[in-house]
């Protein structure tokens, strides 16, 4: 009788406590790095893709901002004060007319990208964007 009990007991603790054999768990592990190792060059390619369309969305917020200055302040008036500026100074007057500007330029960017606005303001050029491969057309 105490030989059958135990037999039961035995069974019943083989199925609460009963796990995964060490082959199993090198099995998942390497299935497992497997798919990260196939996944990382996707994410990585992803992230430089969303930084490259971040920076041609603000380079575009930037191009509206200096329209918007330039039918605020004047023609002449925003001629004036663009050419009297440097490259951080132009960003600083225009972004007034933008919505949660960073405080710097190289703040609002990227890292890693850069943008000249046109010397003068009146042509309506885009502003050059350039970033780790080179210029960006946009």
């Amino acid at each position: 009788m105490t030989t059958c009990l135990s037999t039961h007991v035995n069974r019943t603790w083989k199925k609460l406590w009963g796990g995964f054999s060490l082959v199993e768990m090198m099995a998942c592990v390497s299935i497992i790095g497997i798919i990260a190792f196939m996944a990382i060059p996707s994410i990585t390619r992803m992230r430089s893709d969303g930084e490259r369309n971040l920076a041609i969305t603000r380079a575009e917020a930037l191009n509206l901002a200096q329209s918007t200055f330039i039918q605020v302040k004047g023609r002449t008036e925003a001629a004036a004060l663009w050419n009297s500026a440097n490259n951080e100074a132009r960003y600083n007057m225009l972004r007034d007319y933008m919505s949660y500007a960073e405080p710097s330029l190289t703040q609002y960017l990227p890292s890693g990208y850069t943008l000249t606005f046109s010397p003068n303001i009146t042509s309506m050029q885009k502003a050059a964007l350039n970033g780790p491969s080179g210029k960006i057309a946009y």
